[in-house]
């Protein structure tokens, strides 16, 4: 395992072999710079913004299925929307939205106010679940450590962190978790919340998880499977752009082009514009004019 790749937007999943703990280590830099760069973002809002994108890519570790979760915060606040969508793959995107200033030492309750975090599971195949947390605790970890106290019913404790290493940001987060067999002890958990409370944030941004863990819990026999990648993947394209343009009355269109001379489309998750002008908008009705009469 290289340094390389274990700290630079991979997941790691690991497991206390004596003690009926599990365990998952994510370390993001590129990936959180691409989601925070496509807005000019308040720092807090940045640093909220890694946070939730640290508590998915754990929450996806968790997934026995194919499928998406979505933690979507969500408030009467000045941001009104923060959301991170990953799947079984890790590949993940968000975006916020705000409204006015946004003090720098802004917590997460400054910032949405009266507000609630919406966790939405998706699998490929099957029922989808949703469950509405209200915004209980200080900070993000805690409001998800109560989720899973009440809806899964099983000791957890998340660290997540986000900061400038070597010049850049980056976002971390480490989770364990008692094991859902039962035989877990609660004296066993607690000695490994403390040994995880010791974790700096220097260490959890540059350490490769072998050298992090090996540090942290060298007295426990810890497994560490091999790790995943994850990355930022948008999704959007200018077919896809074309395809929302034509579900638009054509009155409408035209008037548009006739203020402006030209259609935009701008993705909020990664901040490309997509530009349309009067012929290439004409060719896209006349394309799907084709395709309607193909079909019948």
């Amino acid at each position: 395992m290289t340094d390389t790749v274990s700290t630079s937007n991979v997941l790691n999943r690991y497991l206390f072999e004596d003690l009926s703990v599990r365990g998952e280590l994510v370390q993001l830099d590129e990936a959180y710079q691409q989601i925070i760069s496509s807005k000019e973002y308040p720092a807090p809002l940045q640093k909220l913004l890694g946070e939730l994108l640290v508590s998915t890519t754990l929450l996806t570790a968790t997934l026995k299925f194919e499928g998406s979760i979505t933690m979507q915060l969500q408030g009467d606040g000045p941001v009104s929307l923060a959301v991170i969508n990953g799947d079984h793959d890790q590949k993940i995107r968000g975006v916020a939205r705000w409204e006015g200033d946004i003090a720098d030492d802004a917590s997460l309750h400054d910032m949405m106010g009266k507000g609630y975090l919406v966790i939405t599971i998706q699998p490929k195949k099957g029922e989808r679940y949703q469950g509405v947390v209200g915004l209980e605790g200080d900070n993000l970890a805690q409001v998800l450590e109560g989720y899973f106290a009440n809806s899964e019913q099983l000791k957890t404790r998340l660290w997540i962190r986000t900061g400038e290493f070597e010049g850049k940001p980056h976002a971390a987060g480490m989770l364990i978790q008692v094991m859902p067999d039962g035989t877990g002890s609660a004296d066993d958990f607690e000695h490994l919340e403390q040994l995880t409370d010791t974790v700096k944030n220097e260490e959890l941004f540059g350490l490769p998880a072998n050298e992090l863990l090996y540090r942290l819990y060298n007295q426990d026999t810890v497994r560490l499977f091999e790790p995943q990648p994850v990355e930022f993947y948008c999704g959007c394209s200018r077919e896809r752009s074309g395809a929302a343009i034509i579900t638009i009355d054509r009155t409408e269109i035209n008037d548009i082009l006739k203020e402006v001379g030209s259609i935009s489309l701008h993705c909020d998750y990664c901040g490309t514009n997509y530009t349309f002008d009067e012929p290439q908008v004409a060719e896209l009705f006349s394309d799907a004019e084709k395709g309607n009469k193909t079909i019948h």
